[in-house]
């Protein structure tokens, strides 16, 4: 045990899947699998299989507090949603991880309804952060509407039927004007993001103050640097070359060119967020997921305090 957690290996995590079904086919993990993610089923049966066996038992259990509340206050109370989040850094694969869960834990009977929300639709609009100059911050802390983010979650938890969150355009970089995605009723709600284990300023709530369970995706610095690179070459040779792409120019450039700018946007912007922000909140998760150079995860920190 360390700081409180005990440390599996992908041997001994794996052993916990017990005889939890694989429900996920080869065709669908290749729509759900990141960009030059290298996930696969055997991945998904080891360590994602075990995973929501675990969410599926502290969903349970939440339930099962929430009616002793309801029974010691001798009424009924609003059906409270479960909330997961989901850290770490740029290019980790914390995105890959979301929509596995999110496909995996709807098909466990005791909660269908799962829902996904990403706090980049949260950020605040272009034009705002260049209006505060924190244009070259976009994914810092301060580059979200926190208020609204931890408005939004608390209304879902609150048991509202349908809550509002604006919608973010990857392709076009920035918010979509008048957009909005509706989270309606779900069983549980998967939020993932850079800055999601924040803590909250003095006197404020922060919007892991409304989770149930928290889990970071971590790996070593230089390794993540190595797939943010070849990341940003797969997104140059397809989705950069899109006309509607914020980042049309970058697909023109050169590959020396294009890895020169990759590397300097790492070092100077997505590096610095992850040192000084986000790799500080690890020890505030429930649950590290750690990977190897490969992306493959070799070893999992659960939290037992």
């Amino acid at each position: 045990m360390n700081n409180g957690y005990v440390e599996l290996s992908r041997e001994q995590w794996s052993d916990l899947r017990k005889n939890t079904p694989l429900t996920l086919t080869a065709d669908e993990l290749e729509a759900l699998r990141g960009v030059d993610d290298p996930i696969d089923l055997a991945e998904v049966t080891d360590i994602y299989l075990p995973l929501t066996r675990l969410l599926n038992l502290h969903y349970t259990g939440s339930k099962q507090r929430s009616n002793v509340l309801s029974a010691f206050l001798g009424k009924p109370g609003p059906r409270v949603p479960y909330v997961l989040g989901i850290a770490g850094s740029v290019a980790v694969g914390k995105s890959t991880t979301a929509r596995l869960l999110h496909t995996l834990l709807a098909r466990w009977p005791e909660h269908p309804k799962v829902g996904l929300l990403t706090t980049d639709s949260f950020l605040y609009p272009n034009k705002v952060l260049e209006a505060k100059g924190i244009m070259h911050r976009k994914g810092f802390p301060e580059s979200y509407d926190r208020r609204a983010l931890v408005r939004f979650v608390a209304e879902v938890k609150a048991g509202m039927g349908e809550v509002r969150a604006p919608v973010y355009s990857h392709l076009e970089y920035d918010i979509v004007p008048g957009a909005h995605q509706i989270v309606k009723d779900p069983d549980i709600l998967i939020i993932e993001g850079l800055n999601v284990l924040q803590p909250a300023p003095p006197t404020s709530l922060a919007v892991n103050d409304y989770f149930d369970y928290s889990i970071y995706v971590d790996a070593k610095v230089e390794d993540i640097r190595t797939w943010y690179v070849d990341r940003f070459h797969k997104l140059r040779r397809t989705a950069f070359e899109d006309p509607k792409s914020y980042f049309k120019y970058i697909a023109e450039l050169s590959y020396e060119e294009a890895t020169d700018f990759a590397v300097n946007v790492w070092r100077d912007i997505n590096e610095r967020n992850l040192v000084e922000n986000i790799a500080p909140t690890r020890g505030r998760a429930d649950l590290v997921l750690q990977k190897g150079a490969d992306h493959s995860i070799r070893r999992i920190r659960l939290r037992r305090t």
